[in-house]
């Protein structure tokens, strides 16, 4: 059930905005299309090059809206001191956006989310995993270790993002989804989302990649150039990420 007890009909899930603007705004665009009438924001609206216009967008939505916090999102609120050196330079630049009321408000986000979805049943909505905001897993990533993890919660369907991959499986009896991500994907460009209720659609909105490159390239975000040619106009291949994180994730 939603926090006030009513059961949604049609859901968006977006996850992993990363301050894409332009991508967010051609995301909402089929949202409003495809006659969603609640939004789940899965974590990791920041960092990014425009991290408060994505936030004041979302916030001015006309839909219910809830959010999740994700890791890009909590470390720029209240850095742990965990991060590489090379990302706290532009984490640091998206902190200095937000005003005292972003900040209380990100900071009140929880980790997960319970929502009954008409014609889908119960969904969990996670950032990475049901544990934690930071664990890696891909469609490659072999049962044994997520059915701990996935198999207790009881729900015909969990939700996550973190690795900016969509994919659809099976662990134990749960159905988990990844949603992919609005702003940074791995694989063809675009901006990947999810729509659930009455099924489970895997969405991916096509946008204006050289205009968008051009408003990320406009902005003060220390790593602008490099934002716009990796994340909005020649993403990483997935199968060179599957690759990367064969190491990191659970085993």
């Amino acid at each position: 059930m939603l926090s006030d007890g009513v059961a949604a009909k049609r859901v968006a899930a977006l996850y992993d905005i990363h301050g894409n603007l332009p991508a967010l705004e051609a995301v909402l665009r089929d949202v409003r299309a495809a006659g969603v009438e609640h939004l789940v924001v899965g974590g990791d609206v920041l960092p990014g090059p425009m991290p408060r216009e994505s936030l004041e967008r979302l916030f001015d939505l006309d839909i219910p809206v809830q959010f999740i916090v994700g890791n890009g999102d909590r470390e720029v609120i209240a850095p742990t001191g965990t991060l590489p050196a090379a990302y706290l330079e532009s984490m640091r630049w998206n902190a200095g956006q937000l005003s005292a009321e972003d900040v209380r408000r990100i900071a009140a986000w929880p980790p997960t989310l319970r929502m009954q979805i008409d014609g889908v049943g119960e969904v969990f909505f996670c950032h990475a995993t049901p544990r934690n905001d930071v664990e890696i897993f891909t469609r490659l990533t072999p049962d044994e270790p997520l059915l701990p993890i996935f198999g207790e919660l009881g729900v015909a369907l969990a939700v996550c993002g973190h690795t900016h991959m969509q994919f659809d499986r099976t662990i134990g009896t749960v159905r988990v989804v990844n949603a992919g991500s609005v702003g940074m994907p791995f694989g063809e460009p675009g901006a990947y989302w999810l729509l659930l209720g009455p099924d489970v659609q895997l969405r991916r909105t096509s946008y204006d990649l050289e205009a968008a490159a051009a408003r990320v390239r406009a902005t003060k975000y220390p790593t602008a150039d490099e934002f716009a040619a990796r994340n909005v106009l020649q993403p990483p291949s997935e199968q060179d990420i599957l690759a990367v994180f064969a190491n990191a994730g659970l085993k």
